[in-house]
């Protein structure tokens, strides 16, 4: 192992102690109940009813902006695209609401300190990313648009090849690109978090290989859980830690556990399992659907036989193409972890982590602490 990988991660985590241990001044209060250190989440999106974020208890969220549009190949099978025109123009007009004050209790953020200003004024830092440089459309000085305007985190890919990285969801998986080591290096020169989130493997490595700063997972799961493309073996878990960087367990359940009922227990597992794997330092929580939860599934009571039909064309697609772990005769069969699925999360998983025998100093780098080092070691 590198030894100024080593060196550099022993470095942040001992300024991490000492820089979230400053924030823990008096708690705050959110809609009734209060938190005794920054909840931040890894990766969300924005609720319908905006009034959320403040009952969510976040300090602060990394929010997805990038603009989706859903497309049919030739061979049938599903992949969805972020044009350039599209997600420019939806992350000028989330940054222009959060600089309007138009999102209530919440501002942009582009630097990791924003965090300690969020704590305490009790309001909520966004910093805003994009699933995947699709929207760059093979061109690197794009990225310097992006960062102007107030990007702050972006995947390589989401799911599937671009010019940059192989996604995780090919069927030949590749790798990092000649022009994606060039888009590494112009993302650490600007300080815009790399997120191998939806990667490869061989991305996976080969960016936390080629970064000289840390490196986010920012949601996903353990495949010695769930043997899937779309979770990450103990390898690259580890290539994310020895990078100073962070791996946010998500709330999609049917990449946390194969058992037909999911529970909390299954996510307790899986932040367990990463924290063994890669240190309690790279493990923290994520979302992936907005704040609020699922709404398809909170319409439905968290009624998973019936919600989780919604992804079943698409999983079938994907096992066509023979993907790992993809198979038609084996559809998922939940969603959501129902007592998660709703915009308190946050603090029911921070009870579960005490009742599972995390220690206060553990659960605080869990709960926001591990994200808040990162964003500060990243963004100043």
């Amino acid at each position: 192992m590198n030894i100024d990988v080593m060196d550099r991660r022993s470095f942040v985590a001992t300024v991490a102690t000492a820089g979230v241990g400053a924030l823990v001044a008096p708690s705050r209060v959110w809609g009734g109940a209060s938190t005794p250190y920054p909840f931040v989440d890894g990766l969300s999106f924005l609720p319908e009813d905006l009034s959320d974020i403040g009952r969510s208890g976040l300090s602060a969220f990394i929010l997805d902006v990038s603009a989706v549009e859903r497309v049919e190949t030739d061979d049938g099978s599903i992949r969805y695209y972020r044009s350039f025109d599209a997600s420019v123009q939806a992350l000028v007009a989330t940054r222009r609401a959060l600089l309007r004050d138009e999102i209530p209790g919440a501002f942009l953020a582009t630097r990791g300190s924003d965090v300690a200003r969020a704590w305490r004024d009790g309001s909520t830092a966004v910093f805003l990313q994009f699933q995947g440089a699709q929207p760059l459309e093979g061109e690197l000085w794009r990225v310097d648009v992006f960062h102007e305007l107030g990007l702050r985190v972006m995947q390589l890919t989401h799911h599937n090849a671009n010019p940059f990285a192989g996604g995780a969801l090919d069927a030949a998986p590749t790798g990092l690109t000649e022009a994606g080591h060039d888009l590494v290096a112009r993302m650490n020169e600007l300080g815009m978090i790399p997120d191998i989130s939806h990667a490869s493997d061989q991305t996976a490595m080969d960016v936390t290989a080629a970064s000289t700063r840390p490196v986010i997972l920012s949601h996903g799961a353990a495949r010695a859980f769930v043997r899937n493309a779309r979770c990450a073996p103990d390898e690259v878990i580890r290539a994310v830690a020895d990078t100073g960087g962070v791996m946010g367990i998500f709330m999609m359940s049917f990449w946390l556990t194969e058992d037909p009922v999911p529970t909390v227990d299954h996510l307790i597992a899986q932040i367990r399992h990463v924290a063994r794997v890669g240190g309690i330092d790279a493990v923290a929580i994520a979302n992936d659907y907005p704040v609020s939860g699922q709404a398809e599934l909170i319409a439905l009571g968290n009624d998973n036989e019936e919600g989780v039909k919604a992804y079943h064309e698409w999983w079938r697609s994907v096992a066509a193409e023979g993907v790992l772990g993809f198979d038609a005769e084996r559809l998922p069969r939940h969603v959501v972890i129902p007592e998660l699925n709703q915009v308190r999360r946050m603090f029911v998983i921070d009870r579960a982590l005490s009742g599972a025998g995390f220690s206060p100093s553990e659960r605080e780098k869990i709960m926001g602490g591990n994200w808040i080092r990162v964003l500060e070691e990243s963004l100043g």
